[in-house]
């Protein structure tokens, strides 16, 4: 199965059962909505797996990589935290309360933000996460950049 495909069925799951659509109406970076974005690691997330052959499982990657950042405010707004070492609690927990979640999931999601939060994650699919999120976050940074 393409990629893409594996991802969408993903996405369509989590859409029926949850809140996730609500993130295409919070900006994550430039233009970049949060649901866009976390597409986009769910994507990159599986194709360096399959490029790298890792012994993960695809399914709580993919899973972990869409609800990484499902914090679901709009982080541009003062809320008294940081939200760099605040959001991964706070989608964690949105995701506990939407989604029955795999240990493996939880630890992607809270962790997904190492080095800037000092532990880092447990398991491969988080190092995935993590590393995937900061390539995509670059891409879309620096997009904006270049095209403003």
């Amino acid at each position: 199965m393409k990629t893409i495909d594996f991802v969408r069925r993903h996405v369509e799951r989590l859409e029926r059962n949850g809140r996730f659509s609500l993130q295409k109406g919070f900006i994550q970076h430039g233009v970049c909505s949060v649901y866009d974005h976390s597409v986009q690691v769910a994507v990159l997330s599986v194709s360096l797996t399959r490029c790298l052959r890792l012994p993960v499982n695809y399914n709580i990657l993919v899973r972990a990589a869409l609800l990484h950042d499902y914090f679901l405010y709009d982080w541009h707004l003062p809320h008294g935290k940081l939200h760099g070492f605040f959001h991964p609690r706070v989608a964690l927990e949105n995701a506990r309360k939407d989604f029955l979640l795999s240990i493996r999931e939880e630890n992607t999601i809270l962790r997904h933000m190492f080095p800037l939060t000092p532990i880092p994650p447990k398991f491969l699919e988080g190092w995935i996460v993590c590393i995937c999120d900061k390539i995509c976050a670059i891409r879309e940074v620096f997009k904006r950049k270049v095209h403003n």
